[in-house]
């Protein structure tokens, strides 16, 4: 018996494609490089401005850097260990977070319940919203002048008003904590009406209709505010939160005009690391230290924007996406062992083992199931 077989066809070439023009090559090409080229600007500029000056500094601070004599030895690492044995370094470091404190948690409170305030149907509404950024705008020289004269020792309108009760006077400039207080006073005086149109930007963006459900089924005003409102401005919050540590963490200006004669006071009660980090530089031209001082506050605001971001995304997973906890697991067990209700299907049922047979079932009827 014999076999036959069929050989397999020889394959065909593939077809080759045809080359494309040089329009064509260009249109590839600028859907390629069109998005790189477009975000160069930005890290050209952060490069320039951002990175550069960032190296430089460091660099600078391995050095016995003088202001007019310029670059000195080689230190190493020494400036950051005396830095870092200074105490005024720490004093500076525990009157910025003082201060920080003292004025971004009240902050960040009143311009929520400012923004909430101004989201609601108000007479004049553009009229109130503007008004609340006119401290913003006011330059920081006469903000200085203003809350000096308020809380100015012998002739301070807040102490002369402290006197007319018959409390003694405060002494803002020379105790530690009334300087802070009067300091912080004068950054949420600023800087509230500016987050509190960045808060209202976003309540602005919620949909009404949730509030509108939510009303219907009898959520008062607050349980709207914290069930509906706050959720919803989540990003917006996080963000003003990053913002106002970073600008908390680099105060200057408030400290310095707030008392021009001294750098932080009489005996540093209110200087701040920004501060210490001008006098070092331009009262001590020690540019070397001055440079180590500004990395470590750059290390520190680094070490702050790494907790914020772990707390804000924390903060923006709870409840989504969340595991089920045991006490789910228990409900779904016992919704399962539930005994199930087992109904007789229509027509007849072949009679049980050992009974007697039913009777036979009408035409034209269905046996009735009981339950």
């Amino acid at each position: 018996m014999t076999t036959t077989l069929n050989r397999p066809a020889a394959s065909s070439p593939a077809p080759m494609k045809p080359a494309l023009t040089f329009r064509q090559r260009l249109n590839v090409l600028d859907m390629k490089a069109s998005p790189y080229l477009y975000i160069a600007p930005f890290f050209v500029l952060f490069a320039l401005v951002g990175l550069f000056p960032l190296g430089y500094t460091f660099f600078v601070s391995l050095f016995d850097w003088h202001l007019l004599k310029g670059q000195g030895d080689f230190v190493g690492l020494r400036n950051f260990q005396e830095v870092l044995q200074d105490r005024f370094f720490w004093n500076s470091l525990f009157n910025t977070l003082s201060i920080f404190l003292l004025s971004t948690i009240p902050q960040l409170i009143v311009a929520t319940a400012i923004a909430a305030l101004l989201d609601q149907n108000l007479r004049a509404r553009t009229f109130w919203r503007m008004s609340i950024l006119l401290p913003y705008i006011v330059t920081p020289v006469a903000v200085a002048l203003i809350f000096a004269n308020l809380f100015g020792e012998q002739y301070g309108l807040i102490n002369n008003i402290l006197e007319s009760f018959g409390i003694d006077r405060i002494l803002w400039t020379n105790e530690t904590l009334p300087s802070h207080i009067a300091i912080a006073t004068m950054v949420n005086w600023r800087w509230t009406g500016y987050n509190a149109l960045i808060l209202l930007a976003a309540m602005q963006s919620v949909p009404r209709d949730i509030y509108e459900s939510a009303a219907i089924d009898g959520a008062g005003t607050f349980r709207r505010f914290f069930s509906i409102t706050l959720p919803s401005i989540r990003p917006t919050m996080i963000f003003v939160v990053i913002t106002a540590t970073i600008g908390g963490l680099q105060i200057f200006t408030e400290p310095r005009l707030f008392d021009p004669r001294t750098s932080g006071g009489t005996a540093a009660q209110f200087q701040t690391t920004v501060l210490y980090l001008w006098e070092m530089a331009f009262d001590r031209s020690n540019f070397g230290k001055a440079a180590t001082i500004a990395w470590l506050l750059f290390l520190i605001i680094v070490l702050f924007g790494l907790v914020n971001y772990l707390i804000s995304q924390r903060i923006a997973t709870t409840g989504e996406g969340r595991a089920p906890g045991r006490g789910a697991g228990r409900r779904r067990r016992k919704r399962s062992t539930a005994p199930a209700v087992v109904l007789p299907a229509a027509g007849p049922q072949p009679p049980a083992p050992g009974s007697a047979e039913p009777a036979a079932t009408p035409a034209g009827t269905t046996p009735r199931s009981t339950r």
